[in-house]
């Protein structure tokens, strides 16, 4: 499962529990942090989950499920220095590691952590570097592309 699909999981939740009277607080929180990584306006994900705006937060879901309506200028995968791809390379592990840690410390229904571990396997990378050096990445080896702008470790 990768974080787009976490994330309309974890939206599918809320609706439901809106449906059925159901406490939904920690998943308005899981809803935030997600969405607080993803390449989508912060202002707007505020907004949103304060207003508990569902057709809002529908559209910014749908928006990291199709990241290529986020357009720009690209450059060749080729031209990416060895420093910047390994200074990329740093930043995914670690996104990947606290997304999944983020997912494995969400607490149940018993204020207990749910004790399972993290199905997040692909995420979208960190903004701070463009598309083309994860274009370099998956060139390369490193990383996997896994479809809808996700990518996960080789």
């Amino acid at each position: 499962m990768n974080a787009a699909q976490k994330l309309r999981q974890t939206l599918d939740t809320i609706v439901a529990s809106l449906e059925s009277g159901r406490d939904a607080s920690a998943d308005w929180s899981l809803l935030h942090r997600l969405l607080g990584r993803m390449p989508v306006d912060q202002a707007e994900v505020e907004r949103c989950v304060g207003e508990r705006d569902l057709a809002g937060l529908d559209a910014l879901v749908t928006l990291v499920e199709h990241p290529e309506r986020i357009g720009g200028p690209r450059r060749d995968p080729a031209e990416v220095p060895y420093e910047e791809k390994h200074a990329a390379m740093k930043a995914f592990r670690k996104r990947l590691k606290l997304s999944r840690l983020a997912d494995e410390s969400r607490l149940s229904g018993r204020l207990l952590t749910k004790g399972e571990g993290s199905s997040i396997d692909a995420i979208i990378p960190p903004s701070e570097y463009p598309r083309e050096v994860w274009d370099a990445l998956v060139a390369d080896g490193e990383l996997t592309y896994t479809g809808q702008g996700f990518f996960a470790l080789a």
